[in-house]
């Protein structure tokens, strides 16, 4: 669906697959993960995408069949490997272990509770461990934003002229 002559139904299908990740983190039991998938990436990214599709106006529609006939024995290839490893795995003796987080404190800081799965601790985390990426993430959100903005201006000028 990423190779769709439709820029639109190919951001839907992310979204889908998104929505899907989200279920995931559900089935795992961590929906404070899950919520986060579909508020930020199903939500937020996706509506930017779909805005910059629709201010871009793209509709051209280019021809990607060279694509699809140059890589379909790698992607059959490399989609029957995964399915047999899957299944290998799925009927071994070997069982990967639990994903439950297990509380522990961390002496360094006073007793808190640093890896438990509640959205306090993720907080905590990601505003001290994580801070400087968490603001150059920030930064190229701005960045992107901006650009967008910028594209925009050029492209409704050139529209006026």
């Amino acid at each position: 669906m990423v190779l769709n002559k439709n820029a639109v139904n190919s951001a839907m299908c992310m979204i889908v697959a998104l929505v899907s990740t989200a279920g995931l983190f559900v089935l795992l039991e961590a929906y404070f993960l899950a919520i986060l998938q579909v508020l930020v990436y199903a939500g937020a990214v996706m509506v930017l995408f779909l805005f910059i599709i629709m201010l871009l106006d793209v509709d051209k529609e280019e021809n990607y069949e060279y694509l699809k006939h140059k890589f379909a024995f790698l992607a059959r290839f490399l989609g029957f490997s995964l399915m047999f490893f899957l299944i290998f795995n799925s009927f071994s003796e070997t069982h990967l272990p639990s994903t439950e987080l297990v509380q522990i404190t961390n002496e360094g800081q006073a007793g808190i509770n640093v890896y438990t799965n509640t959205a306090k601790s993720f907080g905590q985390i990601l505003f001290t461990k994580y801070m400087f990426p968490f603001q150059v993430i920030g930064f190229l959100l701005l960045v992107a934003m901006i650009g967008v903005i910028v594209i925009s201006k050029k492209h409704s000028m050139g529209a006026e002229e």
